[in-house]
């Protein structure tokens, strides 16, 4: 299958992060020493020579952008400080905005300024919404959701969810359909496809086992706490606890077993997943801010403007989730408990609803192209073993 080249392509993939490959002069080392890299799937080689072409039909198709974890060992040891990592990292922000059909990726990609006025506009936008609903603030006990009527807060979530959802399987299909052009989706291989979808999604996604057992062997290595892959672990955990916490509570008031709001020990089983979760989140956005500021790798020296509001928006929804918490154990209800519920709620839904359009995005991505490359066909080699015939 022809491709056509673009050769402004380049140019247009430099506004998505510090992407230097004209100096790469093709040698290879890159490929040669990432942990991750393999015959099949050659990266990032072969990423860099699709931008250098310009052949973005081919890098939009490309399973293999979304297997790198950025270790940063290409980076290290380029001879030509062609920074391939980073080029890696800017190539899938650029292939979110591609997915994204409603351009709001590209927006905070590239226009900073653009991207902190929409972030105010929408959470003030929410807090002035949920407020025009609001209740009494009841200074005998902490009634948080006569305040912020449940019901409210329920239906708001639901539809910023939804939004979310039906973006984000728009930007699904648009990555399988450029998967699809370039011949990237096997029919049959080394898994089924029920052992292909536990491996990406139990084996490499939840417990980054890639990441962990690979990428962190060519690192200078730290307690396991400090490392790279906790740190991104930690937040995917604590953000799909929280999530799951919210889920079962909204659930049980749906099934008439306990309304929602209403005061439970710190022990209880739902309280008790959502304040661990909480934690992981908290920690694991604390850490990268830290190594973000601190810039003591190469995956933390460059940093845009869309990172840190990924990471922002996570440490302030942990962090006023447990301010949220310590309100309602206090033996005296306190008025700011309220304004932070309202502050809570505001930035929580913000970060859900522009999971489809920020770094977020690419725990979708990075799943359907590990899930390809589990179902990927076994090497010639393989088969000749088998007894199997092409």
């Amino acid at each position: 299958m022809s491709h056509r080249a673009d050769p402004l392509f380049l140019v247009e993939l430099q506004k998505y992060g510090d992407v230097n490959i004209e100096a790469c002069f093709n040698c290879g080392n890159c490929t040669a020493v990432c942990p991750l890299s393999s015959r099949e799937d050659s990266f990032p080689r072969r990423m860099i020579r699709y931008a250098q072409i310009g052949t973005k039909d081919r890098l939009l198709g490309s399973k293999e952008l979304w297997l790198c974890y950025y270790c940063g060992e290409c980076t290290a040891s380029c001879p030509r400080q062609a920074n391939p990592g980073e080029f890696m990292a800017a190539a899938r922000r650029y292939a979110i905005a591609r997915y994204d059909p409603l351009g709001l990726a590209k927006m905070f990609f590239t226009s900073p300024l653009l991207s902190a006025l929409f972030l105010v506009v929408l959470a003030v936008g929410l807090g002035v919404f949920m407020y025009t609903k609001h209740g009494p603030m009841s200074m005998d006990s902490m009634r948080l959701f006569e305040f912020i009527p449940v019901g409210v807060i329920h239906d708001l979530g639901v539809t910023m969810m939804a939004i979310a959802f039906l973006t984000g399987l728009w930007g699904a299909v648009n990555m399988v359909l450029h998967i699809a052009r370039v011949g990237g989706l096997p029919g049959s291989g080394r898994l089924n496809w029920f052992e292909a979808l536990w491996e990406a999604i139990g084996l490499e996604v939840l417990s980054q086992r890639r990441y962990r057992q690979d990428c962190e062997t060519y690192a200078e290595r730290q307690p396991w706490y400090l490392q790279k892959w906790f740190t991104h672990a930690a937040m995917l955990w604590g953000f799909l606890g929280v999530l799951a916490a919210t889920t079962l509570d909204y659930a049980l008031d749906i099934l008439g077993l306990q309304p929602t709001g209403t005061w439970v020990p710190v022990w209880h089983p739902i309280r008790l997943l959502g304040t661990i979760a909480g934690i992981f989140l908290v920690y694991g956005s604390s850490a990268a801010i830290i190594k973000r500021l601190l810039k003591n790798d190469e995956a933390s020296t460059y940093s845009t403007p869309s990172d840190w509001i990924f990471l922002i928006l996570l440490w302030v929804s942990g962090v006023s989730g447990f301010v949220l918490e310590i309100s309602l154990y206090l033996p005296e209800p306190q008025a700011w408990g309220y304004w932070t519920l309202l502050f809570h709620v505001a930035v929580s839904m913000e970060l859900v609803l522009l999971l489809p359009f920020t770094k977020f995005a690419h725990a979708v991505y990075r799943t359907i192209a590990l899930y390809a490359y589990s179902l990927k066909p076994l090497p010639r080699t393989e088969l000749a073993g088998t007894g199997s015939t092409d």
